[in-house]
């Protein structure tokens, strides 16, 4: 059974939905300099930072919070 999360703005919110707003609003360029990580800084993409992010829980946070000051 799922939990309601009323007061949990990422719930419901997928990691690439994520990922392709910040890109849209900020570029990779950008991105890379709020959080210096290669999948941002060294030919980026989509697919490239969703497997590093999944893999590396420090750098999702931060992705994450960058989304959460970005509504």
């Amino acid at each position: 059974m799922e939990k309601s999360q009323p007061n949990n703005p990422l719930h419901g919110v997928k990691l690439a939905e994520i990922l392709e707003f910040l890109v849209e609003r900020y570029g990779w360029e950008e991105m890379g300099k709020r959080i210096n990580i290669k999948c941002f800084t060294q030919d980026p993409s989509i697919k490239s930072s969703l497997k590093f992010l999944r893999k590396t829980p420090w750098a999702r946070t931060k992705v994450e919070n960058l989304y959460l000051e970005s509504l």
